[in-house]
């Protein structure tokens, strides 16, 4: 086969992924149940910056019961102080990290604990729910339901490394982490905006279960699926937004710190590095051919489709060659530091003994 050939079968491979996907999105709406009580529960950790107006728009939540209870884990920023001056919301302090926990892990289990909702609503700092969110996502009726946020990108390095979360997860996942399948390797959630019925979530182990994990999300959606329980997958742009990272250097530290969870494996890394590199940038090497600019159209193509449904900025589309790449840099430096012996960390935390999701 042409090299032309292989090239245009990488690029069609996500295009028809991602249209199948995109097309079968659901949205969540409509109304919970009578006596549906959603706790949502937002971990924090020198989140000063952004802990106000998360517990605004959460405040604000329509359609259903809510209460917010916000897990406080050893801020020096001055976090709790802006906690305590909302009427209505818990403010609790986490306990000394016990050994074998990741902070937001342990921070999660002990708010699902706290909690009295017959929903438990995971929410990072940094996002910003919709009215009504909790109601439309309790109401789809599913054990777990999670969406990515509509993505907020403020600079250059954040179109570099933030549009990939959905490019991967529509173009790359059979199913899109949908209920489609109750395979537990193709189980999706976004760690950013996470609802669970309170009972599956017992059952499953909560949090508790995946204890030393940095990559929260997935693992838990693993988890629901091993237990024979479905997960869902629903758009996230009209539920949320979220501004993960403020520049080039906060994104690549927060996607290192989850990338040996997810494709920073040594089996798994040269895969991914195959379909990823020869899809999107080995076609620009074999120009003029004319499948290798059909190759360049198709993951552009879809690459807009994403952005389109995600509502993220339009300007990011033509930087895809360059998401990509960033990607993949990110992906082989987190492999080489964990040959190399260099723990995993996070928020002046270090994790010598984090494990694959």
């Amino acid at each position: 086969m042409a090299p032309t050939h292989i090239a245009l079968a990488l690029a069609l491979l996500p295009a028809l992924l991602g249209l199948l996907n995109l097309i079968r999105l659901p949205v969540a709406r409509g109304v919970p149940p009578a006596g549906t009580r959603v706790s949502i529960l937002i971990p924090a950790r020198n989140e000063a910056g952004n802990i106000g107006p998360c517990l605004e728009a959460a405040l604000a939540s329509t359609g259903c019961e809510v209460e917010v209870i916000v897990m406080d884990d050893g801020s020096t920023d001055g976090t709790a102080a802006i906690v305590a001056g909302y009427p209505g919301v818990r403010l609790l302090q986490a306990p000394p990290l016990p050994p074998g926990w990741t902070g937001k892990v342990h921070a999660c289990a002990r708010l699902a604990e706290a909690a009295t909702g017959t929903h438990l609503l995971f929410l990072d700092a940094d996002v910003r729910l919709a009215p009504r969110a909790a109601a439309a996502m309790a109401a789809r009726g599913t054990p777990m339901v999670s969406a990515v946020p509509r993505q907020r990108i403020g600079s250059l390095g954040e179109a570099l490394t933030v549009p990939f979360i959905n490019f991967l997860l529509l173009c790359y996942l059979p199913f899109g982490g949908r209920t489609t399948t109750r395979w537990a390797a193709l189980a999706a959630a976004c760690g950013q905006l996470l609802l669970v019925e309170r009972g599956a979530y017992e059952r499953t182990g909560g949090h508790a279960a995946i204890r030393g994990v940095l990559h929260d999300g997935i693992a838990l959606a693993r988890c629901f699926r091993q237990s024979g329980a479905d997960t869902e997958i629903v758009a996230g742009a009209p539920l949320a937004s979220c501004r993960m990272y403020r520049g080039f250097g906060e994104a690549w530290d927060g996607f290192l710190k989850n990338a040996r969870e997810g494709m920073a494996t040594p089996i798994g890394l040269p895969v991914w590095t195959l379909l990823l590199a020869g899809g999107h940038l080995w076609p620009w090497l074999l120009l003029p051919a004319p499948g290798a600019a059909a190759a360049i159209f198709l993951g552009f193509a879809v690459r807009a489709a994403v952005a389109w449904r995600g509502r993220e900025p339009w300007w990011t589309v033509p930087l895809h060659p360059l998401t990509v790449l960033v990607a993949l840099a990110l992906q082989w430096t987190a492999l080489a530091r964990g040959a190399l012996g260099y723990p995993a960390g996070w928020k002046g935390r270090a994790y010598p003994g984090t494990r694959p999701a």
